[in-house]
């Protein structure tokens, strides 16, 4: 475990690929902190709702949490109050674009947020993902607000099953909708030499395992993982990919 007096190098990537779609509708940000060395707030939303509205409630996704980021002060301020508003906020925010959108626009979150002392928060709402790995093991990730996770949840399918169900993109909630959206927040006290965050939408996760995954991240730095995740997701795809997008941190002793 990292002490607060230790020092640590943060490396970060970002990745973002339209897919087979005609619109890309993911949008994907990692930003640090104006004031605050070591403060960075990592970002992924998959837009729902036609050509533009989709594309727009992402935006606003991005949009609210660089608002709310820049507000924030690490060490004063509560780091899942923050997930908190990003999420209630954007939802607001997506419904009031609706009143003069031709669609109605939906959209995931997935996101976290590290602070100065390497703690971590996460916040996800939808089918857009975050994974934990120390190395290449996966300590944890959200779990989907979908269908085919109820499926899972009642012993009803398999995690196997799940990617090919053909109700798979059915969400059971995600920001924009008429229901309130899920305000599902994970805390992590202390991130260690060698752990990596990675925030996804499906159309990335959707052809990995978590082996898979850690396998690549733990051997690539944030950048080359990046490229070659968005790679094998694209020839995974065969034609018929989503719009994907990532965002990555690692935490590395200093050399």
């Amino acid at each position: 475990m990292i002490s607060a007096a230790q020092s640590f190098r943060f490396s970060a990537a970002t990745g973002l690929h339209r897919g087979d779609r005609a619109y890309q509708q993911d949008q994907v940000e990692i930003i640090t902190h104006p004031r605050i060395h070591g403060a960075v707030l990592a970002m992924v939303a998959d837009g729902m709702g036609g050509k533009s509205g989709g594309r727009k409630a992402a935006d606003q996704v991005l949009l609210t949490g660089r608002q709310i980021f820049e507000r924030f002060s690490p060490g004063e301020d509560d780091a899942r109050e923050l997930l908190r508003q990003l999420v209630l906020e954007s939802h607001l925010m997506i419904k009031l674009t609706a009143i003069t959108a031709e669609e109605e626009p939906h959209s995931t979150v997935a996101a976290f947020l590290v602070g100065p002392g390497l703690e971590c928060d996460v916040v996800h709402a939808g089918d857009s993902r975050v994974y934990h790995f120390r190395g290449a093991e996966m300590m944890k990730r959200t779990v989907d607000h979908s269908f085919v996770q109820r499926l899972i949840d009642e012993g009803k399918i398999t995690e196997e099953a799940a990617n090919t169900h053909p109700q798979s993109n059915l969400l059971t909630g995600c920001l924009g909708t008429h229901a309130d959206p899920p305000l599902a927040l994970w805390h992590i006290d202390r991130l260690d030499y060698g752990d990596t965050l990675l925030a996804c939408s499906d159309g990335l996760w959707h052809y990995f395992t978590p082996k898979e995954m850690g396998a690549i991240l733990h051997a690539l730095p944030p950048r080359e993982a990046s490229e070659m995740l968005i790679s094998k997701a694209r020839q995974r795809a065969r034609g018929g990919g989503d719009n994907l997008s990532l965002a990555l941190a690692r935490i590395d002793s200093p050399r």
